[in-house]
């Protein structure tokens, strides 16, 4: 079945006032989705131009379907199943800066540009040492960034309505302030003068937000019934779940220049977004990276079979609610219902969220999603949390790259993956080489920021979850603990009758 090109002509053609770094699925589903909302019910009258983050993305075929595609939102909504398709017209068009750097330098040109949307995973927003203003691009994304800005200060003379509102979507706190900490350290590193570090603070908006939309992207499983369904293929067909939430903190209101509301969507402009995200980040996102290595080492693929499967669904059920809501303060009903809901979201019927998908960049996904609750529950309880650790110990064992004779494709920074490969190389079999490899992974600061062997009775429940999966293979290991900590369980509640 060949694409048939006419099904991607535009049918509008909107002022280019949005600048967003990221291809990928989720902003697509997400973002993209909502300025096409806007666009239709707000007359926001907007639309994208999307910058490659990296060398090697999908831009071209994104500019070969004309920044056009097809968006599925399947799932339960309002305790009913939905379903619908609709062709997103939002993308105006793509650029790559690693092929054509004045390409992406002229959309700092553009007049009518104000919003800078980003994804560049939880690594994205950091500071290098390898960066430099005459690299054509600047390696990170906050540098390309800083020279995009300078180069937009320069051509409209430090014009103080040229500044841009920026959105970023990465999921780290304070995702707006950490952005505009790492422009103006690369700002002052390129020498670049006061006067626009000055513009930087004072014609821009940085906002702190929130996302939450589970996406798992291309349908791969049902791909040859959606392309009978809409008659032609579409290669950047996406599909996310209708629930959506956008939480975006800002001391200036920009709600006004950004019609969410009138669209009708789920997004709120709020002062201090931090509950939000602490529940979120927590429980949702956390349960996901707790259950990703246990469940693929345990030889399933997906998040909905995982939750189906009774020993896994025990498993994440201890986790959220004995050890991760005792970690937080909102109101126990208030945590309760975020987290069954987001059960019965994992259980969409529509979606084949893959675990492996959830997997790309597992060690920073951890440090921000898991590691806080362990810690917390250390500082309330005085005991290390028995799930969560062993979900450390998962996580170890799937760096080692095998699935039984299968190999898992890992996705994570080059030193970690280099670094754990040594480490399961230089492993002999030995219960004291194990503990002497958790030792190193957790001493790990560049991906924990402290040495996690500080943490009083985490290296010895991680080195004992870890040589029970070594020995016994993940099924044994997990109802192991299962059954261990049911018996810990009565006993207590023995005691406290």
């Amino acid at each position: 079945m060949n694409t048939n090109k006419e099904n991607f002509n535009k049918t509008n053609d909107y002022p280019t006032r949005i600048l967003q770094f990221g291809e990928g699925n989720f902003l697509r589903a997400f973002v993209d989705w909502m300025i096409h909302e806007m666009n239709n019910k707000a007359n926001f009258n907007s639309s994208v131009i999307v910058v490659q983050p990296i060398e090697h993305g999908i831009v071209n075929l994104l500019n070969e379907q004309n920044g056009l595609y097809n968006l599925y939102l399947r799932g339960l909504k309002n305790g009913a199943v939905d379903s619908s398709c609709e062709r997103i017209e939002s993308i105006h068009s793509g650029v790559n800066p690693y092929n054509d750097f004045q390409a992406f330098l002229q959309t700092a040109e553009i007049p009518e540009m104000r919003f800078v949307v980003s994804n560049t995973t939880e690594a994205g927003i950091s500071l290098t040492d390898q960066d430099n203003p005459a690299d054509c691009p600047p390696k990170s994304f906050p540098a390309k960034l800083t020279v995009w800005l300078h180069h937009r200060y320069t051509t409209f003379n430090g014009d103080m309505s040229k500044g841009m509102i920026f959105l970023p979507c990465e999921l780290i706190e304070k995702n707006g302030t950490n952005l505009l900490n790492c422009i103006l350290t690369f700002a002052e590193r390129f020498n670049y003068d006061q006067a626009f570090i000055n513009w930087i603070i004072e014609a821009n908006i940085f906002t702190n937000t929130l996302v939450d939309r589970i996406v798992p992207g291309f349908p791969k499983e049902r791909i040859e019934e959606v392309y009978a369904e809409l008659g032609y293929e579409d290669k950047l067909v996406d599909e996310g779940e209708p629930f959506h939430l956008w939480v975006i903190e800002s001391e200036k209101d920009i709600a006004s220049e950004f019609p969410t509301q009138k669209a009708g969507l789920n997004v709120l402009f709020v002062k201090d977004l931090t509950p939000y995200r602490t529940r979120k980040v927590r429980i949702l996102n956390g349960a996901h990276s707790t259950l990703v290595p246990v469940a693929y080492l345990y030889g399933l693929d997906t998040v909905r079979e995982s939750i189906e499967n009774k020993t896994l669904n025990k498993f994440i059920n201890q986790a959220i609610f004995e050890e991760i809501i005792p970690t937080l303060d909102l109101p126990a009903e208030e945590l309760d219902q975020f987290a069954n809901d987001v059960l019965q979201r994992f259980l969409n019927p529509f979606i084949k969220h893959y675990l492996i998908s959830i997997s790309l960049n597992s060690f920073s996904k951890y440090k921000t999603r898991v590691l806080p609750s362990i810690l917390e529950y250390v500082k309330r309880k005085g005991v290390v949390p028995e799930m969560l650790t062993f979900s450390m110990a998962a996580l170890i064992a799937f760096y080692k790259g095998k699935r039984g004779e299968e190999t898992i494709p890992l996705q994570d920074d080059q030193e970690i993956l280099d670094f754990l490969q040594k480490e399961w190389t230089a492993y002999n079999g030995n219960e004291v080489t194990l503990f002497e490899f958790v030792f190193d992974v957790l001493a790990m600061k560049d991906v924990w920021v402290k040495d996690l062997n500080h943490v009083p009775g985490l290296t010895k429940a991680v080195t004992r979850h870890l040589i029970n999966i070594e020995k016994n293979g993940m099924k044994t290991a997990l109802k192991s603990l299962l059954r261990h900590q049911a018996n810990v369980d009565g006993k207590n509640q023995t005691v406290l009758n």
